[in-house]
């Protein structure tokens, strides 16, 4: 969503998706404009078939980000996201970052959408980013893990005194992927700050709901 986001917001897509390609993770990429709930939005999307679903360390991760052509900065932000993804990850589980075997954030979508986050990022020149209060969801969603209360003990870890609530459907709305991104790179948490808008985006989700917009909008 955050990648479709910054895309729908003016980000290009070529560059981004030759970033990609060059990571050679087997996955094929996509983006087209959809609806959600009556509002246009872009929907970035992650081919993985015939991908396996690799269990892999931060050293794989990090080998995987520096074979991507990405520019410096987007590439140290790529990483900075995936060592606080690791380091949260740790702590749940009681081990060291160097042990941290990457499930569900170490898949090649997961890998996508934060090289592809970073990237669009770039190529937009954004110099700051501020975040609203985040909508983590409710209920509870199935991991390699079992079936987990929401929000994810990782997600709830990267959220640690970050202003959060729960409202809309009854399950995951933040995942440890879309909180990492947030926590890692965002300069504050609250009110969008006096600005001048120069252009609005919308990432698609992959389900339409029925009462609301399953979109992640991004003012630029």
């Amino acid at each position: 969503m955050t990648v479709g986001a910054l895309l729908d917001a003016g980000a290009p897509w070529e560059p981004i998706h030759e970033i990609l390609k060059g990571m050679d993770t087997g996955a094929t990429y996509a983006f087209e404009q959809t609806k959600r709930h009556g509002i246009r939005a872009g929907k970035f999307k992650v081919a993985i078939e015939n991908v396996p679903n690799k269990h892999r360390h931060l050293h794989h991760v990090f080998a995987l980000i520096d074979k991507a052509p990405l520019s410096d900065r987007a590439r140290a932000n790529a990483k900075a996201v995936f060592q606080k993804l690791g380091e949260s990850e740790a702590a749940v589980h009681g081990v060291s970052i160097e042990k941290v075997h990457f499930h569900e954030v170490g898949a090649a979508d997961s890998i996508a959408d934060i090289v592809g986050a970073c990237a669009a990022l770039d190529l937009l020149g954004i110099d700051e980013i501020h975040v609203s209060p985040i909508n983590t969801g409710s209920g509870t969603v199935n991991t390699e893990h079992g079936v987990l209360p929401v929000p994810a003990p990782a997600t709830a870890s990267l959220l640690a005194g970050r202003p959060v609530y729960a409202s809309g459907p009854t399950m995951e709305l933040t995942t440890p992927t879309g909180a990492a991104l947030a926590t890692t790179l965002a300069a504050s948490f609250g009110p969008m700050p006096a600005m001048k808008i120069t252009s609005t985006g919308f990432g698609a989700g992959d389900r339409d709901f029925p009462t609301q917009a399953n979109v992640l909008r991004v003012i630029v």
